[in-house]
């Protein structure tokens, strides 16, 4: 059996490229998981406590609508993905997708994950200017800070 891939995967065209890449890359007898981490709102959804903001509650029901469609557009991006991996060679059955919601951050998430038994992590570049990734930092950026003993592969 060949190596576990993990690639941290989104919507983006960050993610759609390190899935290419990978099909472009590695052997068809590697295992790969499509793993998202997306944020919970369940219990801002169903907050209902007075110290909410009359705005807030006034755009409660929109924010959890737009969260529940975050969901579904991570969702199909992963069939989508998992599709372009089989039309490239690779067997339904070494193929996996898993969203799970935020626990503590996204990178951390990631990294955690990434030490259940992974041999590689994939993970696409963000594009940001040099001085906007100074200040705010990137997923990719934060993971290989985070996970010095976790084998890494950037894609641009």
């Amino acid at each position: 059996m060949g190596h576990k891939i993990l690639v941290a995967f989104d919507e983006s065209e960050n993610a759609r490229r390190a899935v290419e890449y990978i099909a472009q890359v590695f052997p068809r007898d590697a295992e790969i998981t499509l793993f998202s981490v997306i944020q919970d709102s369940a219990a801002i959804c169903d907050m209902n406590s007075p110290e909410l903001t009359p705005y807030f509650k006034s755009q409660q029901s929109a924010f959890c609508a737009l969260e529940d469609k975050k969901k579904g557009v991570v969702s199909d991006a992963g069939q989508t993905a998992m599709a372009f991996l089989l039309e490239s060679g690779f067997k339904k059955e070494q193929i996996f997708i898993k969203i799970e919601n935020k626990k503590n951050s996204v990178a951390k998430d990631i990294v955690e994950e990434a030490r259940s038994g992974y041999d590689l992590v994939v993970l696409g570049r963000r594009g940001l200017s040099g001085i906007k990734d100074y200040f705010l930092g990137s997923i990719s950026q934060k993971v290989l800070h985070m996970a010095p003993d976790v084998s890494l592969l950037f894609v641009n």
